[in-house]
């Protein structure tokens, strides 16, 4: 899907409640068209290929941050082992983390 957008896949990997992509983002699209793709585009795939008896389907929101050309690797490196990286940190303690590094504020629910 993300080659048919013209978009070039560096890493992926997920755990029980989320995933992490990282990817280049084309000029032409724009990020929240982008999740929605990857988002309609997985739910199909998980419930027709039977594998994923407990997939409910995605939550509304989504995080994306950008990253540096020299942090590419490390962060490809951190996507293979965040089964590893969760024991130490769950998603929302890192989530707020990111965000709280990156002088944004949590708007959301606690999940």
């Amino acid at each position: 899907m993300l080659n048919n957008k013209k978009c070039k896949l560096y890493g992926i990997n997920g755990i029980p409640d989320h995933i992490h992509i990282l990817c280049d983002l084309h000029p032409n699209l724009n990020l929240s068209s982008l999740v929605k793709d990857i988002k309609v585009a997985s739910n199909l795939w998980m419930k027709e290929s039977g594998l994923f008896d407990e997939f409910e389907g995605w939550q509304e929101g989504y995080g994306a941050f950008t990253i540096s050309v020299r942090e590419k690797e490390t962060l490809i490196n951190y996507i293979k082992n965040q089964k590893e990286h969760h024991k130490k940190e769950t998603f929302m303690e890192e989530f707020k983390r990111l965000l709280n590094e990156n002088g944004i504020k949590f708007e959301g629910e606690i999940i």
